[in-house]
């Protein structure tokens, strides 16, 4: 039995691909999850998420290529994934039996004393005060909940989340975002899959992006903004002169009016910038506004799988 590598990344991924038949789910895909990370896992519907977590966690083995996790091979042993958990698509439960009593169950089968966490994690995810009532009963949150409270029965270091805030209200989309935040400060590593950009925004600072299998982004979020670059906008008392030197000025370009007439530009760096001011005030627009705007990750990621699709076309 390998023991693990505790100077290993959380999770190493280098060329990893899944076919069915003729499709290719995940096609060479390489990353690293970093320690203390909150990594996310992005690509539209289709794109190759589900199967490559599955790999993660050794539920399905990969055609191709390889998965470490803490330095070990999910796909070999079970014993790999001591200190993993998480869940792949809806956790499921028994609908019949309280929360309580489905997470003593799930203790009794890991073992490990368990079993005298069940308590802890029901306060954690807080389901405290509704762990008497039936499953069948809970919210989609609730219940999403509850499987990260199942998950931290392991005492884990990595936790790896499938679209866990898919189907929720705003109302659980923040308690999860908020949950997810307080494992993430305690220490623990966690990767998440998704589709919804807004909280990948705010919770994750990596990111891995995939289309079709295939990876076309994976590093530091504010990496990937710094190099899609601002843009700004731009107003002045003689917007039709504005454009005319924009279109002549070093360091200035894509100077166009936006959807709402507004005049859009890419600049390189504040230099660029500076010498715009001063040609617009030569030349008689003055400036009512002229500031930065930073590309969000919704643009980025759309960018990145619309755009890559279309130049493939």
């Amino acid at each position: 039995m390998t023991a693990p590598d505790d100077g290993a990344p959380p999770v190493e991924v280098r060329g990893l691909v899944k076919r069915y038949g003729d499709l290719v789910a995940v096609d060479a895909v390489d990353l690293t999850v970093e320690r203390g990370d909150v990594f996310g896992y992005l690509g539209p519907n289709g794109a190759g998420k589900t199967t490559s977590l599955r790999m993660m966690l050794g539920l399905i083995r990969p055609t191709a290529g390889t998965v470490r996790v803490f330095g070990r091979d999910p796909g070999v042993s079970v014993s790999a994934l001591e200190g993993v958990a998480g869940f792949v698509e809806a956790p499921r439960f028994y609908p019949y039996l309280d929360g309580r009593t489905n997470l003593r169950l799930l203790a009794a089968l890991d073992g490990s004393g368990a079993d005298t966490l069940v308590e802890e994690t029901l306060a954690t995810v807080e389901l405290s005060d509704r762990a008497k009532d039936k499953v069948g009963g809970y919210s989609h949150g609730m219940r999403q909940r509850l499987g990260i409270a199942a998950a931290l029965l392991r005492r884990p270091r990595l936790l790896l989340l499938d679209e866990p805030a898919t189907g929720l209200d705003p109302a659980g989309m923040r308690d999860m975002r908020a949950l997810i935040r307080r494992l993430a400060d305690d220490g623990m590593t966690v990767v998440l899959s998704s589709h919804l950009l807004t909280e990948v925004d705010e919770l994750c600072n990596r990111v891995a992006i995939v289309r079709r299998g295939r990876m076309v982004y994976e590093g530091e979020l504010a990496d990937l903004r710094r190099a899609a670059g601002a843009t700004y906008r731009l107003r002045t008392t003689d917007d039709d002169r504005a454009l005319s030197v924009c279109a002549g000025q070093a360091g200035i370009a894509e100077a166009a009016r936006g959807d709402d007439g507004v005049i859009e530009l890419r600049a390189d760096g504040d230099e660029a910038v500076a010498a715009l001011s001063l040609a617009l005030t030569g030349s008689g627009a003055l400036i009512l506004e002229l500031a930065p705007h930073m590309a969000s990750l919704e643009d980025l990621f759309f960018e990145l799988t619309e755009g890559a699709e279309a130049n493939a076309a």
